[in-house]
């Protein structure tokens, strides 16, 4: 089973490292690696320069950074050409890297401007090939090497269109340092009404669930990880099952969880994702699920 993992970034040099190796150390052996980069300023596409599977060309205005594919050709799109109408040669990435790491590496990278997190996560949709996909985003660690191995096995177990696991809350600068602990529990759709969500980074999806019922709303900035669980699982009603493993590092410090400002944000857009969805908002919605972060911090 094919499984497509989609990290998104934009100048996170100091900690992307960390996220690919651990994606990359996965005992899986059949992991799609797709990077989408915002334009990074700090170092972040030099560092993933270093990461391609195959030979790639940085982008231009016409065009993307993409693997090559084994015909020469450029996944996605045309080949971006230098003012001689030829690739640059200052500009093709090295594979080198990835060949010392048994050929394992990024296969798709795209680094260009975006229009926030969610219109990045919709282009490594756009672009993902494997029957499953999952989300690392920059800074966070799958939990062990057998995470993605333990996640295809449950797949393969249950038959389920959407596995989710458990995560750890990490400290931003200490990812040894345990703030919050997310454990899941057996999956009830009912438990939507009483604000639960599974982790997003935590949640696996098969493809053909995201061809059906579609992306990422890009009107939400800042909840629509939670729109799309609604849409998926309780709307739609996938077939969903909960995985008792510990899946995800997750770095603290992110859009819905960096200050309190942010927090009223996303839970507004909580409520917001069920009128989207046709669906009449449960009473006290936002009351439980800050609730049940606050229980979170006593697992």
């Amino acid at each position: 089973m094919k499984v497509s993992l989609i990290t998104v970034c934009r100048n996170v040099a100091p900690v992307i490292r960390e996220t690919l190796d651990s994606i990359l150390s996965q005992t899986h052996p059949e992991i799609e690696l797709i990077v989408i980069d915002g334009a990074s300023t700090d170092g972040t596409v030099e560092i993933l320069r270093e990461y391609v599977k195959a030979p790639q060309v940085i982008p231009t205005q016409e065009a993307p950074l993409r693997a090559k594919g084994a015909a020469g050709s450029v996944a996605g799109g045309p080949m971006p050409i230098g003012p001689a109408g030829g690739a640059d040669p200052a500009n093709v990435l090295d594979p080198s890297r990835a060949e010392s790491r048994g050929g394992r590496g990024i296969d798709i990278l795209v680094s260009e401007p975006d229009k926030g997190i969610y219109d990045a996560m919709n282009k490594g949709l756009a672009r993902a090939t494997g029957e499953v996909i999952g989300f690392v985003n920059a800074g966070d660690l799958l939990m062990t090497p057998q995470s993605i191995a333990q996640v295809v096995a449950a797949f393969q177990r249950s038959h389920a269109d959407a596995v989710y696991g458990d995560i750890i809350m990490v400290d931003e600068k200490d990812i040894y340092r345990v703030h919050r602990t997310w454990l899941s529990g057996t999956y009830h759709r009912a438990n939507f009404r009483k604000g639960w969500m599974p982790p997003h980074v935590g949640t696996f999806i098969r493809k053909s669930v995201y061809d059906r019922f579609g992306h990422f709303n890009t009107t939400l900035r800042i909840g629509a990880d939670y729109e799309i669980l609604l849409r998926f699982l309780y709307k739609h009603q996938v077939p969903t099952v909960h995985l008792r493993e510990v899946l995800v590092r997750f770095r603290l410090g992110g859009m819905s969880n960096g200050s309190i400002k942010h927090i009223l944000k996303a839970n507004r857009e909580v409520r917001a994702s069920w009128g989207i969805n046709g669906l009449q908002a449960p009473p006290l919605l936002v009351t439980r699920k800050l609730w049940s972060k606050v229980m979170q911090f006593f697992h």
